[in-house]
């Protein structure tokens, strides 16, 4: 009996230290399995897309923090072997779904902004085709218009006129259109301010405004060393900007003032305007939207384009006067 006990107290002793063997692999397994899950919940919460995890009754096994966010879109999302396009407050998903066992994964990416770079190419396409299309007709009306001119009689002489302002206005659309889908290519070549000045002064004259406008200038004389078609460009879109604006006031005069500084690496130009305010901010850069009626949507586009060709920049002012700054690199 003792030579039996004893070895009942050795066999005891080792199923006692495997326990704690057990035990400690357990544990071990258990530390293991929980840092591969956290592994993983680091990894699907990096990952931009919102992800949802599922088990087979439907319910949420793992998801991340942008799936949280679209925990509404979830109630739309189903299996399906293809990736699919949804559409859910404003915006576009591109749905992709797999299955593991029995968990089923749903993964919703935004793709909004590569619809909208679509939607734009698209449009510009369209939009250049339209422009060269209407261009020669266009062409011929200002032929004729300008004979026209000079063959009725004096009273009939501001209907030509008119005539001839929305035939500008026209072309200056057709212009912006193709300069915009083909983009922006600057030729440098040195110019006085005075010179754009008058081109200003002309553009300004066949735009077409009912209320007394003051426009005031840059006195100083200072050269420029830049394409100087597009900076007229620019200009323009900003000076018919705002007399659009003075004309939606309801003052009868206006004030339209460009001001100049020269900070030693760029040309500084600050145009303020007596009209009504801005109201949508946030599309005031955006192609194809415009903030007025009268607007095509790609002014303020292509002026920050060809101050950017320039190496400068257009900014909106958030001040007390209402505004734009222009840069022009020396």
């Amino acid at each position: 009996m003792s030579d039996k006990a004893i070895v009942t107290a050795e066999e005891l002793n080792i199923l006692i230290e495997q326990t704690y063997k057990v035990e400690n692999e357990f544990n071990e397994l258990k530390n293991s399995y929980g840092s591969l899950q956290d592994t993983v919940e680091k990894i699907v919460e990096f990952l931009p897309n919102a992800i949802w995890i599922l088990n087979e009754d439907g319910a949420v096994f793992l998801q991340n923090s942008h799936a949280r966010e679209l925990w509404e879109l979830l109630k739309l999302l189903e299996y399906k072997e293809d990736d699919y396009e949804l559409k859910f407050n404003s915006k576009a998903y591109l749905v992709k779904s797999s299955t593991y066992k029995d968990k089923v994964m749903l993964s919703a990416i935004d793709i909004t902004e590569q619809k909208r770079k679509e939607n734009l190419a698209t449009m510009g396409q369209m939009a250049a085709h339209l422009s060269h299309e209407i261009r020669n007709p266009i062409g011929s009306i200002s032929l004729l218009s300008s004979s026209l001119k000079k063959r009725v009689k004096d009273e009939n002489i501001a209907i030509v006129e008119e005539i001839q302002k929305s035939v500008s206005r026209i072309e200056r659309i057709i212009k912006s259109t193709l300069m915009f889908s083909k983009g922006v290519e600057a030729n440098h070549d040195a110019f006085m301010w005075s010179e754009l000045q008058e081109a200003l002064d002309m553009s300004v004259g066949y735009y077409a405004f009912t209320k007394d406008i003051k426009f005031v200038f840059p006195q100083q004389k200072f050269i420029l060393n830049a394409d100087k078609d597009l900076l007229e460009m620019l200009f323009s879109n900003f000076l018919t900007n705002a007399i659009d604006a003075i004309e939606s006031d309801d003052n009868e005069t206006g004030l339209v003032e460009i001001l100049y500084e020269n900070d030693g690496k760029y040309h500084i130009f600050r145009i303020y305007d007596s009209g009504v305010a801005i109201e949508n901010k946030k599309d005031l850069f955006e192609a194809f939207k415009s903030t007025k009626l009268k607007g095509n949507g790609l002014g303020l586009v292509l002026s920050r384009q060809i101050a950017e060709a320039h190496g400068g920049s257009v900014e909106l002012l958030n001040g007390k006067k209402k505004g734009f700054e222009i840069k022009i690199s020396l």
